[in-house]
């Protein structure tokens, strides 16, 4: 590979980093509130999928795609208050509910979705800030969505609320001693089912960006496991916010090896380097599994360290 090949390869990488990353930030940072408080949601790639065909649908029926957004995070919201609400029930395992509700949200989505598989809806707009580089491949790379600097700004939120606000201390306290957070007069179940709602809006939000700007298309194979990946995410980023950005960015990243790759001719091994995000998420996982540090960073109360 040339020179000029390598940089049209990192520029397409970028682009694919901060495109492919945006979703992954928003199910992630999701995940991250909803285990703060002690609980996991495996449930979130179904909040993911219908929010995305919510988004869609919305989107088309109105021709507002904000709109769109709005009703995808709500979307996303019923499924975790629906989550939140069966986990506080007596004996009920929450990693047991999350697979249900992954499948009811994706089945949901299938059934009321295939009126929108072949319309077009109106799509997000970008905000170009490469024109002035006056290199097109760089400027078409930095076209970026509103929505991933929403993302940024709410990861910078929530990071200084944990550390800052009597919300983020009650939020961890429930999510690593239930008994000390009762001790304290706290609602135990009130905070993981406003954590756990919280968490599935964003998710939908996530869904949103999917099918209205990219890909920006409603399919039902859309997500390709975006939302458990994103769990892998977490573990990966040791439950902070901030370093839920740069895992996204770094899954976004291999996400575009592939497509980086194909735009200079390079199409040897191209159904390998599609394949980068999951072979990332399994390493993780056992990298993960065997990390102090990431035993020690881990809410006492999840049902993993019991």
């Amino acid at each position: 590979m040339n020179e000029g090949a390598l940089v049209t390869v990192l520029i397409a990488m970028l682009g694919g980093a901060i495109r492919v990353s945006t979703p992954f930030m928003f199910v992630a940072l999701g995940e991250c509130l909803t285990e703060k408080s002690g609980r996991i949601n495996l449930g979130l790639e179904g909040n993911l999928v219908l929010g995305a065909m919510v988004a869609y649908g919305v989107s088309y029926l109105s021709g507002n795609p904000w709109l769109g957004v709005l009703a995808a995070g709500s979307s996303g919201l019923i499924l975790g208050a629906m989550h939140g609400y069966i986990c506080k029930l007596p004996k009920v395992n929450d990693i047991a509910v999350g697979i249900a509700m992954m499948s009811f949200g994706t089945g949901i989505a299938f059934f009321f979705g295939k009126p929108y598989i072949q319309p077009t809806a109106p799509r997000l707009d970008s905000i170009p800030l490469g024109d002035w580089t006056g290199n097109s491949a760089l400027a078409q790379a930095l076209q970026v969505n509103p929505l991933f600097f929403v993302g940024i700004a709410l990861a910078l939120a929530m990071s200084w609320a944990f550390a800052n606000t009597k919300w983020g201390l009650i939020v961890r306290m429930t999510g690593d001693s239930a008994a000390s957070a009762r001790a304290m007069g706290v609602s135990v179940d009130l905070v993981r089912f406003l954590a756990t709602s919280a968490g599935g809006f964003l998710a939908g939000i996530g869904g949103a960006f999917l099918s209205l700007y990219y890909p920006g298309s409603w399919n039902e194979g859309l997500s390709s496991g975006q939302g458990l990946m994103a769990v892998a995410l977490v573990i990966f980023a040791r439950w902070d916010p901030i370093r839920c950005i740069w895992a996204a960015l770094l899954f976004g990243a291999a996400g575009a090896i592939g497509p980086a790759l194909q735009s200079v001719g390079i199409t040897s091994g191209y159904y390998f380097f599609n394949a980068a995000p999951y072979i990332l998420t399994l390493f993780i996982m056992i990298a993960s599994a065997r990390s102090k540090a990431a035993a020690r960073d881990v809410p006492g109360e999840l049902s993993i360290t019991k």
